[in-house]
């Protein structure tokens, strides 16, 4: 990823990530059961009572604490003296002060680090376009709603934000952006991974009836993205250039196309010896949305939903704008554009949220 595409993408600082990402974690507590069942079938023998995991694309790692203290509680119920190591890694414009502070306990996250007194962190600027371990050096690999994000922009969009609405040669260079950028990420895990080792996955992806993030029923989050857009466009309050700067650098694939490297002998991932145990798709649910049916309170959903929606996108949109509006400017503009998103759901709630739809796979290194 270049200096430049990355420093455009980061999560909210401060733990506030976690704090407003609470599908994100349900997501990973999904995935608990499948990585548990892949550290079962390590053969750990040959390691000296070792076991080293990285967390890929991890942001202030709150969202992940309660898997991590899982796959060490299975660890150590097998092999109480086993010391473990916890690679913590993503890319350099990460804030790793609130994930150093998060783990270590430092906040009011709930640490793995309270119980398991011989597992240490390690921290690594390291994104999942390079290589972030020694070769043959890790047991597992554990990334959840990280990989959707491009090593680099293939193009500006002319009509929408999102790949999902691309269509012709732009969603053709999409599309050929994340083949590339699939088999790289696989690539490096495999050097990464030990004979044996093994990668749980729960990537954002489109599934079988054409669902993906916010879109699953009712209203489309991404073309809501893109309608405000326009009308700030409309209204001059940006230029042409800047709406289509808004473009997001992601893609998500189908599980035909993440599968397509370990189906094919002659691709280079399946010549490294990954191969593909299982894929499934799953949709969890908007959990302000699941509580909006339950209570009716239309403030707090949409006090919970647009933080959320915002905590992972604000630096695109941001960084789209021309560099030459001065701080004041591009700060009042961001927060109306969400102010309008916000108002939104205030004035008609039915069929907002964001379901997440994910691909969770297991793979292993021959």
């Amino acid at each position: 990823m270049s200096k430049s595409q990355a420093d455009n993408i980061t999560m909210s600082e401060g733990g506030l990530y976690s704090l407003a990402t609470i599908g994100a974690k349900d997501v990973i507590d999904l995935a608990a059961d499948r990585a548990c069942d892949a550290i079962q079938q390590l053969d750990l023998s040959q390691n000296a009572n070792r076991f080293t995991m990285a967390d890929m694309g991890c942001a202030d790692g709150g969202t992940s604490l309660g898997l991590v203290d899982r796959i060490l509680s299975e660890l150590n119920d097998t092999n109480p003296d086993i010391t473990s190591s916890i690679i913590y890694a993503d890319q350099p414009a990460n804030d790793f002060n609130a994930l150093v502070s998060i783990v270590h306990g430092r906040s009011s996250f709930d640490t793995w680090m309270n119980r398991h007194k011989n597992a240490f962190p390690l921290f690594s600027g390291a994104s999942f376009y390079t290589q972030a371990a020694p070769e043959n050096s890790l047991d597992f690999v554990f990334s959840a709603t990280a990989m959707h994000w491009l090593s680099q922009k293939p193009c500006n969009l002319s009509n929408h934000v999102h790949m999902v609405g691309a269509t012709g040669d732009e969603y053709a260079q999409f599309s050929e952006q994340a083949r590339n950028d699939w088999e790289t990420i696989l690539l490096h895990r495999s050097r990464e991974l030990r004979a044996g080792g093994k990668a749980v996955f729960a990537n954002f992806c489109r599934d079988e009836n054409g669902r993906y993030l916010g879109n699953t029923e009712g209203i489309n989050m991404f073309d809501t993205f893109n309608e405000i857009w326009l009308e700030f466009l409309s209204e001059g309050a940006i230029s042409e250039s800047e709406y289509h700067s808004m473009t997001l650098p992601q893609y998500y694939n189908t599980v035909e196309q993440f599968s397509a490297p370990f189906d094919n002998p002659e691709s280079p991932v399946y010549q490294a010896g990954m191969r593909l145990d299982s894929i499934e798709t799953g949709i969890v649910r908007c959990p302000f949305a699941r509580k909006f049916e339950q209570d009716g309170d239309v403030k707090k959903f949409a006090d919970g939903l647009i933080p959320t929606v915002r905590s992972w996108n604000q630096s695109i949109f941001a960084a789209g704008l021309d560099p030459q509006r001065n701080q004041d400017d591009r700060r009042t503009l961001i927060e109306d554009y969400y102010g309008r998103y916000h108002q939104r759901v205030l004035d008609a709630p039915a069929g907002h949220g964001m379901d997440y739809v994910h691909a969770y796979m297991t793979i292993s290194q021959s």
